[in-house]
């Protein structure tokens, strides 16, 4: 291994000053903080979902300040176009008087890119995301640029319920690694985000890493050790969402459509490696494992007519999925 065990600790260490420092302006939300730190740790995008006006778009700008990253947001609308996001050749003259094509960059280029309110742009515009997240280029004319390193999309989405919104078609949504529930804060939080929001005193936040940084982290957390049976407990929950699979459950079998693919394994070892290096260990636990299952598969899910008038939710049934397989492992 490459690394030392203490250069883990030390590495922890530092990713929870980013956390710390990111409380000092958003106020709760721990669990959508470590999930965004968790993706970007595993180069990987993530899809956040929440009612309007909860801090999504606050809370992606103060991670970009905190870990030093150039930012763009691109407000997603029904009028928004494809080369609003990629950017376009322009015909400018040159200083000999002649005429020439220069490509402007889109906000795209940004090493952290907020996609803000995703699901309200058509499917077209949509889909102007889908090279840039799986394979980090652009291909404009025929001309392929690559994206700025690190790279990720952090997306903003409504709930599917409310008016105006487009869903995110499959293959764009099996691109975001995992998918992060944004809720509503409590009593004693609003009263701490009025207080923050509506005082005097500006907060200043320091800056903790810097890309380079980053770059080291993520090569840490691709050497992180995953035993062979982390794999195939990792394997059995996916193969477990499979309404057509051998060992899946009653419940799966009733009330889904189909269910992850092998993006949705790889999310939950990416994930897994990322929270481990955050608690200074160099190898996956089932812990991990757990404790990233819901966000890697939620999206990867889709529940049938009779799952949707049941009223349970893809959450419930990945932590029926859990129990029982690690029930069975026991």
């Amino acid at each position: 291994m490459a690394f030392s065990e203490q250069q883990y600790y030390e590495i922890s260490e530092e990713l929870q000053l980013v956390k710390k420092e990111i409380s000092k302006f958003i106020v709760g939300q721990e669990e959508a903080v470590e999930y965004i730190l968790y993706s970007i740790l595993a180069d990987g995008h993530a899809l956040l979902e929440g009612l309007p006006g909860l801090g999504k778009t606050m809370l992606i700008r103060t991670v970009s300040e905190v870990l030093d990253l150039s930012f763009s947001r691109i407000q997603f609308t029904p009028d928004l176009m494809p080369t609003d996001i990629t950017g376009t050749n322009i015909i400018e003259r040159a200083e000999n008087g002649k005429q020439q094509f220069v490509f402007q960059q889109g906000p795209i280029f940004s090493q952290m890119v907020l996609a803000d309110e995703i699901n309200r742009a058509t499917p077209k515009t949509q889909s102007a995301l889908l090279e840039a997240m799986g394979e980090k280029t652009v291909t404009i004319l025929g001309d392929t640029k690559k994206m700025a390193r690190p790279f990720f999309v952090l997306a903003t989405q409504n709930p599917i319920e409310m008016e105006g919104t487009y869903p995110l078609p499959e293959a764009q949504m099996d691109r975001f690694l995992c998918k992060i529930l944004v809720p509503y804060p409590s009593k004693t939080e609003l009263i701490e985000i009025m207080k923050r929001t509506t005082g005097a005193e500006e907060i200043a936040l320091e800056k903790i890493m810097n890309s380079e940084r980053l770059i080291l982290v993520q090569q840490m957390v691709k050497e992180v050790l995953v035993a062979d049976e982390m794999m195939e407990y990792a394997v059995s929950i996916v193969v477990a969402t499979h309404p057509g699979g051998e060992d899946a459950l009653p419940e799966v079998k009733d009330y889904v459509m189909y269910g992850s693919g092998p993006r949705g394994l790889q999310s939950i070892i990416k994930l897994a490696k990322a929270r481990a290096v955050m608690n200074g260990r160099f190898h996956v636990s089932i812990a991990d494992i757990k404790s990233v299952a819901k966000p890697a598969l939620r999206h990867r899910m889709m529940l049938n007519y009779e799952g949707e008038a049941s009223g349970k939710t893809v959450d419930d049934l990945i932590e029926e999925l859990l129990s029982i397989k690690q029930g069975a492992r026991l």
